[in-house]
């Protein structure tokens, strides 16, 4: 009963849009092909198929497509090119938590002309405390912002 449980809880925070998190193991057995040498994963999460990791070089969005999933992109954010996260937490009712991270998607990170940004948004649920997670990122981004611009 207990898998169950955990299984529909999985479920139901997938279906609302949030991610779920997996232990380093279970990600490592499944995603270690892709990482590169050195990489190891630090953490990471699912919704539904999709999952997000995050290593020591970057954050991997991993996207399932098609009705199997056996058809599968990741993207990268280098953890070098983030320079802002922003958090809104849990409010009451069934509002969740979001991480927001704004990163640099230029080759160059430094350029006359500026550079071009994009920006990715995960939303947890409301019980996991996204504190730590939030702290370790805006860390990274403002190591990036200060390394940038000196």
């Amino acid at each position: 009963m207990g898998i169950m449980n955990k299984l529909g809880s999985n479920l139901a925070q997938g279906l609302m849009g949030n991610l779920s998190e997996q232990s380093v193991e279970k990600l490592t057995s499944e995603y270690a092909p892709y990482l590169m040498n050195g990489e190891t994963i630090q953490s990471g999460f699912t919704l539904i198929r999709d999952a997000v990791i995050f290593t020591n070089y970057r954050i991997i969005y991993v996207d399932k497509q098609g009705a199997t999933g056996q058809k599968t992109r990741l993207n990268t954010i280098y953890l070098d090119s983030m320079i802002n996260v922003s958090v809104e937490t849990a409010g009451f009712g069934i509002d969740d938590s979001e991480i927001n991270i704004e990163y640099i998607t230029s080759p160059y990170y430094k350029v006359s002309s500026g550079v071009s940004t994009d920006s990715l948004k995960l939303e947890f649920p409301k019980c996991y405390p996204i504190q730590d997670l939030y702290k370790w990122l805006q860390e990274t981004a403002f190591a990036n912002h200060t390394r940038i611009n000196q």
